[in-house]
Parts: structure tokens; C-alpha cells; sequence
């Protein structure tokens, strides 16, 4: 190979410079960038003749929300089957897992919901919208639930985006894909491997078109905020203050339900956890992905945290693929602040799909960063709120990806001290 040929290969071709900038330096000039023009466009008060011009800048913005929604249904499938496929869950300590990580997950939601419904950040400002936000009053209506759960067509929920359709059809052909594996296994043959390989394919390839996606985001963000700003002014932004001041109430409050869980149900002392565990903090706030930390948190956990190796690759190894406590709570108060924004009141039952939605949409966030913007237009969906207002989200969800993905980690390493107990390694296990 020649030398100008070994200069050009893709394998040593430098990157275009705007790549190598960071996705949230990036996201930060666009805000800068959108205040200036949208103040110059009128902050409020626009002159009739920019009409045009101020509507199209919203534009990137929806397309950036157009491709999400349709990303969103074929990950969380993917997700959910290759989780299923290729995640090594032992027996007992499995369904051990299983109770810790959906219990982890609910009472997140939950918190979630309840620091919205009592602080009600979206209230806190308004929004001036031409979608209709009246909704029927809906009552519990477990039959009609368990009805609309079971889909007329194996395909009918990726093209209407119905989560709770789509959830049943992943855990069904997961579940039984898992087990014909395990008899093949136990057989000796391999036929399941072709399968294997091509949801591990799939998986790669959505998540590969999700990261194109993201790289629009500062350009998305740009457009929403300076159209926002020279329509409306800064009144909009100020219920995103008290969001992003209820999601971080709403975490820390999260946090000390780990540190007490720690605390009564293993041996780990929790300034001992925080401390062996800064490091891994650190690691998913700077990268915003769990995927990124789970070495660094297996690290931590035996060598600072103390704790057994079996014990620590359950909880920052396996649990960390259905673990996603913050997001799950983030979404969840995603919604509710919406419907708060626009007026749009939900229903006990709405809340309820809420949180089943969330859920699985968090299993489906796939330790990736950003990911949770794909899956949220899943939940607003299953209750009927426009997802155009995820859009004003995407101005905020920089900063608070990195706390909610911090949040994942340290649920991960609750997991792991609960699964280890409350008798310490011994000399010989170390």
C-alpha cells in the first residue's frame, strides 16, 4: 500500500473538526447562538415579515422529532430481544435480580410522579400552542387494558407505535427465543446463533442511525429555541427551570432511597459506597452512558466498595441492560410536566400506563447517550400527548441525561450490595 493510500484509508482519516468538538459544547454555542437570533427576530414581540423565516427555523426540529419517533419502536424491540438473548442470568440470584431491578424501577417512576404532581413545574409558565388539548376522562378499566395489550398483527404496533402492543411482542418472542436457546444449548447445537447474530445486527444498525440522529440534536436545538424565543419571548423557559429543579429533587430523593437500601439490606456502609463509587459517578456524568461506565463500575465494586465478584457483575454487568432507574423517572416526569405545560390533565389510569411504559422504555433506552429522547416519544404516545413538546426538552435533556445516567450507575451498584448481602467478602474470597 502506498503511502498516499495509506494516508486516505478510513481506518487513519482524521474526522471532520466539528465531529471532534463535544456533542454538549456543541449543543451550548447552538444555545447561545439561538438566544442572539431569537432575540433578534422580536423576543416576543416579531415582526409580521420574519413569519416565515421564524417558522422554518423550527424545521430541524422536527425532523430531528420525526426520526426519533420512528427509531423508537424498532430499538426498544431490538433492545428488549438481544437483552433477552444474550444476557447470562444465573438461576435464584436471576429472579433476585429481577425483584431488585423492577423494584428499583417503580419506585423511581413513582418518585418521579409524585415530586411532579406536588411541585407541578409546568405550571410554573405557559405556552401558547394550536394543538388541541382536550381529552376524554378515561376510568380503570383493567379489561379494556389486557384487551388493547394483544395486537390484531405481529406488525401492527411498529407502525402505529404502540408501546404497550410492542412490549407484549418483545417479551413474547424474547422469552421463547431465550428458551429455545437454552435447549439447544443444553442439546448441543447452534441453531439458535443465526438469530442471534441478526437481532445483534439489528441492534447495531438502529443504534448506529440513533447516533446520526443525535448529532443533529445541537442543530434541533438552535431552531426550537430561537423560533420559541422570537415568538414568545423567555416566558416558556422558565417552567423548564422548576422541571429541571423537580428532576433533581426528584433524583437526589432517588439516591437516598438507594443509600437507605444499602444501608438495611447489605454490609456496605453507605459513605463507603459513595466514596468507592465516585469514580464511576464521575465516569456517567462526564459520558452521559452507562454502556461506557459498566467497566469502571465493575472495577469500583470490587476493589473500592469491597464487593464480591459475582455479586458485582450481576448488578453493574447484567443489571445494567434493564436497569435504567433515572431515565425511567425522567420520562415519567417528562410526561407529567407536558401535560402540565399544555393543560392537559392525566387521568389515574394515564399515569398508571405511564408507568408501565416507562418502564420498558427504559429497558429499551440501551445504554447509549441520548437514547432516552428515542424512547420518550413512546410514552407521550401511549397517553396522547403531543410529542412536538419533546422538542422544548431537547434544550435541557443534555444536562440532565448525565445526572439521570449517573443515577442508572448508582442503582446498578445498589443492586450489586443487596445481591452480596450483609456478611462481608472473607480473606479467602478476596
Amino acid at each position: 500500500m502506498s503511502e498516499t493510500e495509506r494516508t486516505t484509508s478510513p481506518e487513519t482519516k482524521a474526522s471532520p473538526w466539528w465531529q471532534r468538538i463535544p456533542l454538549t459544547l456543541q449543543i451550548l454555542i447552538a444555545l447561545v447562538a439561538a438566544v442572539s437570533v431569537g432575540i433578534a427576530l422580536g423576543a416576543g414581540n416579531p415582526n409580521p415579515s420574519n413569519a416565515t423565516l421564524i417558522n422554518n427555523l423550527a424545521i430541524p426540529a422536527e425532523l430531528v422529532l420525526k426520526a426519533l419517533r420512528a427509531l423508537a419502536t424498532p430499538l426498544i424491540l431490538a433492545a428488549v430481544l438481544h437483552t433477552l438473548m444474550t444476557t447470562n442470568i444465573p438461576g435464584t440470584a436471576g429472579r433476585r435480580l429481577a425483584v431488585l431491578l423492577l423494584t428499583n424501577t417503580t419506585v423511581a417512576i413513582l418518585v418521579g410522579l409524585l415530586v411532579a404532581n406536588v411541585l407541578r413545574p409546568g405550571t410554573w409558565g405557559n405556552v401558547t400552542t394550536s394543538i388541541s388539548t382536550e381529552v376524554t376522562p378515561q376510568s380503570i378499566d383493567p379489561w379494556g387494558i389486557l384487551k388493547d395489550a394483544v395486537p390484531e398483527a405481529v406488525l401492527k404496533p411498529l407502525v402505529d407505535n404502540n408501546v404497550i402492543q410492542l412490549i407484549v411482542i418483545a417479551l413474547s418472542f424474547g422469552i421463547v427465543l431465550r428458551g429455545l436457546k437454552s435447549e439447544q444449548i443444553a442439546q448441543g447445537k447452534n441453531g439458535y446463533q443465526p438469530i442471534e447474530d441478526v437481532i445483534g445486527i439489528l441492534f447495531e444498525a438502529v443504534v448506529r442511525i440513533l447516533n446520526w440522529v443525535i448529532a443533529l440534536v445541537p442543530l434541533a436545538v438552535f431552531g426550537i429555541v430561537a423560533k420559541t424565543i422570537a415568538m414568545q419571548g423567555f416566558a416558556p423557559f422558565k417552567s423548564l427551570g422548576a422541571f429541571i429543579l423537580a428532576v433533581l429533587l426528584a433524583l437526589g430523593l432517588q439516591a437516598c432511597y438507594y443509600l437507605t437500601r444499602v444501608k438495611f439490606g447489605s454490609w456496605v456502609h453507605p459513605l463507603k459506597f459513595l466514596a468507592g463509587g465516585s469514580d464511576a459517578f464521575l465516569t456517567a456524568f462526564s459520558t452521559s452512558s452507562s454502556a461506557a461506565t459498566m467497566p469502571v463500575t465493575f472495577e469500583v465494586l470490587q476493589t473500592k466498595v469491597g464487593l464480591r465478584e459475582s455479586s458485582a457483575a450481576l448488578g453493574a454487568l447484567v443489571g445494567a441492560n434493564f436497569n435504567n432507574d433515572g431515565t425511567a423517572l425522567y420520562e415519567a416526569m417528562s410526561a407529567l410536566y407536558i401535560s402540565q405545560l399544555i393543560g392537559q390533565h392525566l387521568s389515574l389510569t394515564q399515569q398508571l400506563i405511564v408507568i408501565l411504559t416507562s418502564i420498558f422504555a427504559s429497558v429499551g433506552a440501551a445504554n447509549i447517550p441520548n437514547a432516552g429522547l428515542v424512547t420518550m416519544t413512546l410514552v407521550f404516545t401511549s397517553v396522547g400527548l403531543p410529542t412536538q413538546y419533546i422538542a422544548l426538552l431537547v434544550t435541557v435533556d443534555w444536562f440532565l441525561d448525565r445526572c439521570r445516567t449517573a443515577i442508572n450507575v448508582m442503582g446498578d451498584m445498589t443492586v450489586s450490595a443487596l445481591l452480596d448481602g450483609k456478611k462481608p467478602r472473607s480473606v479467602d474470597e478476596a
